[in-house]
Parts: structure tokens; sequence; C-alpha cells
């Protein structure tokens, strides 16, 4: 038999000195954990929208055709990348802005294209894109890339002129105070910042 100043252990006591640093040290973490969560999802999708640019300005030039991204089309929160059928001058009725939503939507223009015919535009549209959960559109604006590789505002015949245009993407549970920009320059030149 053992004597009773031989037995080994913890005392209540101690066991909840130890559960409340514990909890007290997560209680720290589970913030920063959740913040850096929402900042990684949120560079993500600016990422996915500058890729979407770059896609379009590449295939522009690959195609020899005039290519445009449309944003928050054909509902909040998405956008596609779209052959300009017509011309600059003359788009096609269905590139007017009054009927962007057919021209984005996959009802009248399928992904992929049903009619793979070198002469039956638009052959290049991309599909309907969706921004990320939480995540939305502050700031954008229709560029369209010209087969020369110059960015331009919709419709416009000159290039985008001075520093650019800026597109921004935000946090929608922190505010748009929290956001990525990408900017696209006269040159084509799309840069997430």
């Amino acid at each position: 038999m053992t004597a009773a100043g031989d037995v080994r252990g913890f005392t209540l006591l101690e066991l909840l000195v130890v559960v409340a640093l514990i909890s007290i040290v997560a209680g720290m973490a589970v913030p920063a954990i959740t913040s850096t969560s929402a900042q990684m999802r949120l560079a993500n999708a600016a990422r996915q929208v500058e890729r979407e640019l770059q896609t379009a300005r590449m295939k522009a030039v690959r195609a020899d055709r005039v290519m445009r991204v449309r944003f928050n089309c054909p509902a909040t929160g998405e956008y596609r990348m779209v052959e300009l059928l017509g011309t600059v001058r003359t788009p096609a009725t269905d590139d007017a802005d009054s009927r962007a939503a057919v021209r984005c939507g996959n009802g009248s223009y399928p992904y992929p294209d049903t009619d793979p015919e070198f002469f039956a535009a638009p052959n290049n549209d991309g599909p309907v894109q969706t921004l990320l959960r939480d995540v939305a559109f502050s700031t954008v604006q229709t560029i369209d890339f010209w087969p020369d590789g110059t960015a331009h505002t919709m419709g416009a015949t000159t290039p985008i002129s001075g520093t650019g245009v800026t597109l921004q993407v935000y946090d929608v549970t922190r505010g748009t105070s929290v956001n990525k920009s990408i900017t696209v320059n006269g040159l084509g030149k799309v840069t997430l910042q």
C-alpha cells in the first residue's frame, strides 16, 4: 500500500488553468485565420478576373477579332469574354449595352460554340465566369481588346489613355475598403495590384 503523499496527478485548479490558457490562445488565433482566409479568397477572385482579361487580349491577337470583357453580365458577380459581332463603329444589335444580358448569357450564345464553322461568328466566346463567394465588383467598365493587342473602353476608337482603367473587386463581408484592383492600360497590359 502507498502513502497518500506518493500519489501523483493534477489538481482540478491546474487543469482549469491549462484549459483557460488554451482557450485564450485559440481565441486570438481564430480571427487571424479567418482574416487570412478572406484575404486569400479576395486575391484569388482578383487573379481570376485578371486571367480572363489576359486571355481576352491573347485571343483578340490570335483570332484577329475584337474581344470584349463584360462585367456584372448576365447577372451581378458574373462576367464573360465575348467576341464583338460586327465592327467597333457598327456593332451588331446584341453587342449594344441594352442587349448585354442576351450577349453574355448562354441561351443565345452558348459555350462551347455549337456551330464551330469558321465564318459562323462568334467562335471565340468564353464561358460565363462567376466571382467567388463573398466577393463582388465595386468598380468595373467593359473593356475591348483589339487584334493589335491594345485595350479600349467599350466602343472607343482610341486606346485607353493615361495610367489605364481600374477595375475593383471587394470583400462583401468587410466592405469596399478591403479590395483588390486590376488595371488595364492602353497597350493592353493587365496588372493586379
